[in-house]
């Protein structure tokens, strides 16, 4: 079975949402795989991939919302702060969303549903620059 490989990075300005849905299609297209899957994952763990609404901005700020009084900074009882008080909380947001999504290939193109995006979602306050891996599997 054919497979392909291939990675990219993304330079986040702190906590939020990025989409890259774009840079994954441009990977399954240069894959030449006309059915089969996507596999994107990001080899970090203080951020995090989501497919989530890529229409209306306000879907993804309210789900950054969430996740600020989901896990908030500054726990006085987390333990692993030596990165500051956003640490140990990342890493919390990062375990209950996915480090990786997988998607079908369909004539060649990701089957995302029309409102649907991959996004990257930081975690940390500061600045990072943040690699994605994409694999490419089918026919």
């Amino acid at each position: 079975m054919p497979a392909h490989a291939d990675a990219f990075e993304i330079r986040t300005r702190g906590k939020g949402t990025y989409q890259i849905t774009s840079e994954v299609a441009d990977i399954v297209q240069r894959s030449g795989i006309r059915t089969g899957t996507v596999t994107v994952f990001v080899r970090h763990t203080s951020a995090s991939l989501v497919i989530m609404e890529n229409a209306d901005p306000s879907a993804r700020r309210d789900l950054e919302e969430f996740f600020e009084r989901l896990v908030p900074e500054s726990t006085p009882w987390f333990i692993h702060t030596d990165e500051g008080p956003d640490d140990m909380p990342s890493h919390i947001r990062m375990a209950l969303t996915r480090t990786s999504e997988v998607i079908p290939i369909i004539g060649g193109r990701m089957t995302l549903g029309t409102w649907q995006g991959i996004f990257l979602f930081e975690h940390r306050r500061a600045p990072h620059r943040r690699e994605i891996v994409v694999s490419v599997v089918g026919e």
